[in-house]
């Protein structure tokens, strides 16, 4: 494609905070670099990834705030992490993060080890542990 055909559809890469990088033909007909904002079937496929992830979390959620999951799997799956990245993220064993997953591990958690979870989600740690957050939360992405 020619550089001034790179596509800027805006959408999930919008407002400068993302960009794409492709590679488009100059006007000496060189490759080069360019900047794209998105495309109409990448902001699809990412909106449709997105649904995804909140349909699966609304599940997750559901069951944090039946008192069969802890917090941590919730938020977990809000930041697409599976057991083992978040073990890798916490430098602790996959073991131990399952366990902190359920609500027994999750309640004898120390205030140290809390703390380092919600550095790792994105949250602080009182929207960790309270689930009265978690059911306020609404689950839908920001088009």
């Amino acid at each position: 494609m020619k550089l001034d055909e790179v596509p800027q559809d805006e959408a999930y890469l919008e407002e400068g905070k993302i960009r794409d990088v492709c590679y488009a033909v100059d006007k000496d007909g060189q490759y080069t670099r360019a900047l794209s904002k998105g495309w109409i079937p990448k902001n699809e496929a990412i909106r449709y990834a997105w649904e995804s992830i909140y349909e699966h979390a609304g599940e997750t959620r559901r069951l944090v705030l039946q008192g069969k999951l802890s917090p941590i799997a919730f938020f977990m799956e809000l930041n697409v992490m599976d057991v083992k990245i978040l073990a890798d993220y916490m430098e602790i064993s996959k073991r131990k993060v399952r366990r902190h997953m359920h609500i027994k591990g999750f309640k004898k958690l120390s205030p140290e080890l809390l703390s380092r979870y919600a550095e790792v989600l994105h949250v602080t740690p009182t929207e960790l542990a309270d689930t009265e957050i978690i059911r306020r939360m609404e689950l839908k992405h920001e088009d």
